[in-house]
């Protein structure tokens, strides 16, 4: 898989390409669904398949304070895709002369010229262009008019539901990671680099291996049972507390702390994933560093009898 930072990094076959258009955020079951059938789409045409992403999410650019907390960060949602039938990514750069371009710009200078699109996969809600004005009927009359075919995603309905990354961060926040685990295809994780931090976790017993978050929110946030890949052969079980530790004065800043059940070693710098399995508390305030110790104590315990039980780990890392 490819990934072009603007059209003008974007190098396709003069016939074109097969594309989708979305945030895919989380990448769910419902996205990879999207993926498959256009990528049969590119089978039968012979033709690559092109998703195109926006950064920042548009929500994002028109409402920084209100949009709601992503699934996946940019480079774990690349780090999806790449698992799928894709050739290329487009990341084109949402900002105010994108979000300005008038609807029939947005089809001739991105999907005719840029992509020479052949078929596109995008949701009857899609909207784009100034004012949102373009949409999927819009779409359809310049498919007709240039030759090109216009699809509408598929619905992936989970006990009657369609599946959504709106019902995945709405499972998140209600401490489901069963339900999320269902509509992902696989446990809600989250990937990044070991940094240093303040080492209070250390002063209380309990040294944490701290993973910047790189979000302004995030749909977790609690204690929990986890497990943490790309430090040896098999994922290590732990306790992760995502929060702004208000015992200790954390601040706002949302923060991933991880403590590994009997590890000992140095994780500064390594990259590597730590998978959701149980939320054991919601995070609070303690009156004290000794309370705050004593129900570290517990959330050790109860992770440890729930690995036990439940036995989670894989018999070597996938």
């Amino acid at each position: 898989m490819r990934l072009s930072r603007g059209l003008a990094e974007l190098k396709l076959p003069e016939k074109g390409c097969v594309a989708t258009i979305g945030n895919f955020d989380g990448v769910h079951i419902g996205h990879r669904q999207v993926i498959e059938r256009l990528a049969e789409a590119g089978r039968r045409l012979e033709l690559p398949v092109v998703v195109v992403l926006f950064e920042p999410q548009p929500r994002e650019y028109f409402f920084p304070d209100e949009a709601p907390a992503r699934l996946t960060r940019l480079r774990e949602k690349l780090a999806r895709l790449a698992e799928l039938p894709v050739d290329h990514v487009l990341l084109l750069r949402f900002n105010w002369h994108l979000a300005m371009l008038p609807a029939q710009d947005f089809i001739r200078t991105i999907l005719l010229e840029g992509l020479r699109i052949k078929y596109l996969v995008v949701g009857d809600d899609f909207r784009f262009g100034r004012n949102r004005v373009g949409n999927f009927a819009m779409l359809r009359e310049a498919g007709r008019a240039f030759g090109f075919d216009v699809v509408d995603t598929p619905s992936v309905l989970v006990n009657g539901r369609r599946v959504s990354s709106t019902w995945v961060r709405n499972a998140l926040e209600a401490g489901d990671l069963a339900s999320a685990a269902q509509l992902l295809g696989r446990p809600y994780s989250v990937c990044g680099r070991v940094v240093h931090g303040a080492k209070r976790g250390r002063m209380l017993g309990f040294p944490t291996a701290n993973v910047a978050m790189r979000r302004k929110n995030t749909p977790v946030q609690g204690v929990f049972a986890v497990t943490m890949s790309g430090i040896g052969e098999r994922p290590l079980p732990g306790v992760a507390n995502v929060g702004i530790r208000p015992t200790i004065g954390g601040g706002r800043t949302v923060l991933l702390e991880t403590y590994l059940l009997d590890f000992s070693g140095d994780l500064y710098g390594k990259q590597v994933e730590i998978v959701f399995h149980r939320k054991l508390r919601n995070e609070k305030r303690f009156d004290s560093l000794g309370e705050l110790r004593a129900q570290i104590e517990r959330d050790v315990a109860t992770a440890r009898s729930y690995f036990a039980t439940s036995n989670p780990i894989p018999s070597s890392a996938s």
